[in-house]
């Protein structure tokens, strides 16, 4: 390639070699283009399809991801969908290590798949939007609160405001006006020290010499994860749609 293109032309030539070479065109989603502060228009699939006639967009499997099984458990997820998951392996096994009962075992477990396998932003709202037909109403109710919770000290169970923060955030940050509002009512709330379980298990910096395996857990999200018959994302629930947008992250529409 021409080395004087920018970096985003150098994506965008290596993008359109790639679809000439597999005959498809992936169109990144409009999120995906705001994350790189790009307002401009999503390249027009009909001039790519111009210049390849063969080409079709991308509205199937993408045969640059690992194939899904037909019916997809929380398992195959974490095993071909969700990115490295030391941490919140590691936060599960912390849990268990403190005796906490099993759902919230799987409340550590998952709370921060939203981050691992879809998106980062508001992580707790949307990774308890993703389980929630599938798991105790506490369970989903303890990952929403985490992501508001974790920034908020109790002594009383010994949890302090994590040091990586101080490094990541800066000194001086302080959560969004809706993370104080939703603090102030989770604080009362009755499943309070469940969410609260999940930032005191949290493991804020991960031991990458600390080797967990999904299969410690096997029992315990059988126990506790109501798996669909149809595979997540199949069974018509509400957040199926969600399930199938991280099995076909680049589907067209």
């Amino acid at each position: 390639m021409n080395d004087t293109m920018t970096l985003s032309q150098r994506a965008d030539a290596l993008e359109q070699r790639m679809s000439d070479e597999l005959d498809y065109i992936v169109i990144k989603s409009r999120l995906y283009s705001l994350a790189d502060a790009d307002l401009s228009p999503p390249p027009n699939a009909g001039a790519i399809m111009a210049g390849n006639p063969r080409a079709r967009v991308l509205m199937g499997d993408d045969p640059r991801l690992p194939a899904m099984p037909e019916k997809p458990t929380l398992t195959d997820f974490f095993k071909y969908r969700f990115g490295p998951a030391a941490h919140v392996l590691q936060s599960a096994r912390h849990a268990v290590k403190a005796g906490l009962p099993e759902k919230m075992v799987l409340a550590c477990l998952l709370h921060d798949i939203s981050t691992i396998g879809f998106i980062r932003g508001d992580h707790g709202y949307w990774g308890a939007q993703l389980v929630e037909p599938y798991v105790d109403e506490e369970v989903t109710w303890a990952i929403r609160a985490h992501q508001v919770l974790r920034f908020y000290p109790d002594e009383s169970v010994g949890y302090e405001y994590p040091q990586s923060y101080i490094k990541t955030f800066g000194a001086d940050y302080r959560p969004d006006p809706y993370i104080e509002a939703d603090y102030k009512r989770m604080r009362d709330h009755k499943w309070y020290m469940s969410g609260r379980m999940i930032t005191l298990h949290d493991i804020y910096s991960f031991d990458p010499n600390v080797h967990v395996e999904l299969e410690e857990f096997t029992d315990v999200i059988g126990r506790n994860f109501r798996q669909p018959k149809e595979g997540l994302g199949f069974d018509n629930s509400p957040v199926a749609h969600m399930w199938r947008a991280i099995i076909r992250p680049a589907k067209y529409l």
